[in-house]
Parts: C-alpha cells; sequence; structure tokens
C-alpha cells in the first residue's frame, strides 16, 4: 500500500492550491481518506474526510467554506483544495487512509509543503 503526494506548493495570498495523494495497492474505494496538516511549530490539526466510494466529505467546521475534498477513482487518486490562502495555511498537508471502525490511520502520504507568502 502506498499513498503517494504531490510536490512542494508556492502561493500568494488570496490564491488555491490543489493537492493530490495517490493510491495504490490496495482497493481505492473502500477506505476513507483524511486530511489533515501541521503547521511549523503546531500540532497535527484535522481537516477532514472524503469517502472514494460515493464522493460523501465530512469538513471540520474550521475549513468549511474553503476547502474542497474530491476524488477521481479511474487513477484512485484523491485531492485536497484550499481557496483564498493566508499566510497561516502554511504547513505540510497530510492524507491518511484511515482503519475501518477505528479512529486512527495505517497508512500516511509522504506530506506535501505548502507555502503562502507573498
Amino acid at each position: 500500500v502506498q499513498l503517494v503526494q504531490s510536490g512542494a506548493e508556492l502561493r500568494n495570498p488570496g490564491a488555491s492550491v490543489k493537492v493530490s495523494c495517490k493510491a495504490s495497492g490496495y482497493t481505492f474505494t473502500s477506505y476513507y481518506i483524511d486530511w489533515m496538516r501541521q503547521a511549523p511549530g503546531q500540532g497535527l490539526e484535522w481537516m477532514g474526510r472524503i469517502d472514494p466510494e460515493d464522493g460523501g466529505t465530512k469538513y471540520a467546521q474550521k475549513f468549511q467554506g474553503r476547502v474542497t475534498f474530491t476524488v477521481d477513482t479511474s487513477t484512485s487518486t484523491a485531492y485536497v483544495e484550499l481557496s483564498s490562502l493566508r499566510s497561516e495555511d502554511t504547513a505540510v498537508y497530510y492524507c491518511a487512509r484511515k482503519i475501518p471502525n477505528n479512529w486512527s490511520y495505517d497508512y500516511w502520504g509522504q506530506g506535501t509543503q505548502v507555502t503562502v507568502s507573498s
């Protein structure tokens, strides 16, 4: 099993960014994908979840209206798009495969650095 994320991104404030997470080695639609981020000096922050089987999503309240999760089942890839970026969005973004009926994760992407700076 692997989750491979796209490369580092640099954006200006107010722009949008889209990060990908390509899954392999398992049936993509059988496991939820969660997205989290870790800002410099901060703990891990949960952003939300997508069910690749039906595209159903759950967003952390903090990000509602600014974040969108999507999947492409033909390529087993999950995406997170964050809009109206501000400097506080500078962080490493992670995807993770959620263990069914469990609060934890068994596989993680390698992380994607997103830097928001003018």
